[in-house]
């Protein structure tokens, strides 16, 4: 096999892991009534059956990326895929919401291995040149969101035509022949180095961060000012605050804190951020959305996101690198956000009696179009700003903002909706107000980001991060 062709295969196992590790977050949506049904989630409690997974995955993707610099990149990306591989035998056999819960925490451990891994991988194979690198992060950047619609759409056939468990099972043969590639693709590099791993730090980082999404998601029944919701959140905080002192005192720390004064990362960290924060709530309700209220069945549910997964890989693939290269990262993540606020604003006009051609299709395309042109430059921009040697790190921090964001956003939209009536089930007027509000907070998010991208990042006019490095 020639070295171009091997360089090729494994970018391709590359695009494929991000894929399959975003299609976990998003094949389980369309399949989530039937999970209620069978397993007994109430509905509030329902987001679990993602968050599990988010919180899990977000969590330890820095000592994902921290396991990647001491003992290779090739190495912990091989672990990862085998431990998502028996999460997600563990979650297909889940005969009870705390077995369900659990698999998926397994395999978000797992993920939280291959993502900062890959990142890793690529940055070695392409790193040198820099017009390589901007294509090979482009197709690595589509994976994602692709992954996350396509799940919608897979887990839509397969919940319709099979059975629930099969969205866990499909995993099995893909993490069989990712790891048989791996070793026959995949650079060794320079793993092995000296040195101590924070397992404090991470079990600090992944308590302190499901302690807030737990607080917030239980808020509505507990109350906002109930004494068990900001107990949690306190601990949450002195959690997640000793964490950070941790990592300031640490000679070798799970995140050293000195790698946010690189120009930009701290701002790019903050749109995947926000981007997260936004896009997965406006995919989880309206997925909701399509089955509660508008009657859909799992799979027309899941095909009616399809044109976005088109959109989105059309628009990673082809529009943004271009774009970026014109008009420079900082505009092209400011007007990403702007564009997925408009979008899913435009979704928060919902109504009980809809339809998806009016309500749903135009409003969704435009929110794919944002998702598209932010992700890329945001990403790139993250991945750049930090020195080389410590690309694992990196690749684990930009990942972790993405997927709190996530977690903490659903979160809150999830609390939003709730407060709003969404728990009512059968009442379409009242379920449509709850998942209206939250697309409405989820705009807000995009909005801010938007904002605050435009305040915070750093660039000339033209310059793509990777001609930067």
């Amino acid at each position: 096999m020639s070295l171009s062709s091997r360089r090729s295969w494994a970018l391709a196992l590359i695009a494929a892991a991000q894929f399959m590790v975003i299609m976990d977050t998003s094949i389980i949506g369309v399949a989530l009534p039937q999970m209620q049904e069978s397993l007994g989630f109430s509905q509030e409690n329902l987001s679990w059956v993602f968050n599990a997974y988010v919180v899990a995955f977000g969590g330890l993707l820095l000592l994902g990326g921290r396991l990647s610099d001491l003992f290779g990149a090739r190495t912990v990306f091989a672990s990862g895929w085998a431990i998502l591989l028996a999460g997600s035998v563990l979650a297909a056999a889940a005969g009870n919401v705390a077995t369900e819960l659990a698999g998926r925490a397994v395999q978000g451990a797992g993920a939280a291995l291959i993502a900062p891994s890959a990142l890793t991988l690529l940055m070695m194979l392409f790193g040198n040149d820099p017009k390589e690198l901007t294509k090979a992060l482009a197709l690595y950047g589509a994976a994602a969101p692709a992954g996350g619609t396509a799940g919608v759409f897979l887990g839509g056939v397969i919940t319709e035509y099979v059975s629930w468990p099969w969205v866990f099972y499909l995993n099995v043969p893909v993490a069989l022949l990712a790891l048989a590639g791996t070793f026959a693709l995949m650079p060794q590099g320079n793993g092995g180095t000296r040195g101590s791993v924070d397992w404090l730090g991470a079990l600090l980082a992944t308590a302190g961060l499901g302690g807030a999404v737990y607080a917030v998601v239980r808020a509505p029944e507990a109350g906002w000012a109930s004494a068990q919701t900001w107990a949690v959140l306190a601990a949450a905080g002195v959690l997640l605050a000793a964490f950070v002192a941790l990592q300031a005192l640490r000679r070798e720390p799970l995140m050293r804190l000195g790698i946010f004064r690189a120009p930009n990362l701290a701002a790019a960290n903050l749109a995947q951020l926000l981007l997260g924060a936004a896009w997965i709530p406006m995919w989880f309700f309206l997925n909701l959305y399509l089955q509660q209220v508008l009657g859909y069945s799992a799979f027309p549910s899941g095909a009616a996101l399809l044109p976005m997964t088109v959109l989105i890989m059309a628009g990673m693939i082809v529009l943004s690198p271009r774009a970026a290269r014109s008009f420079g990262p900082k505009a092209m993540t400011v007007a990403g956000l702007g564009i997925l606020a408009a979008g899913t604003a435009g979704l928060a006009f919902i109504r009980p009696q809809g339809t998806f051609w009016l309500d749903v299709l135009p409003a969704s395309l435009i929110a794919a179009l944002g998702m598209a042109l932010a992700f890329i430059p945001s990403l790139g921009t993250a991945i750049s700003a930090a020195p080389a040697q410590e690309g694992g790190l990196a690749s684990g921090i930009v990942n972790t903002s993405y997927q709190i964001g996530s977690a903490l956003g659903l979160a809150a939209m999830t609390a939003v909706a709730t407060s709003n009536g969404a728990g009512e089930l059968g009442n379409a007027t009242v379920l449509t107000g709850g998942f209206s509000a939250a697309l409405a907070g989820a705009a807000i998010i995009a909005l801010a980001g938007a904002a605050l991208a435009a305040v915070t990042l750093r660039g000339k006019q033209g310059t793509s991060p990777t001609e930067a490095r």
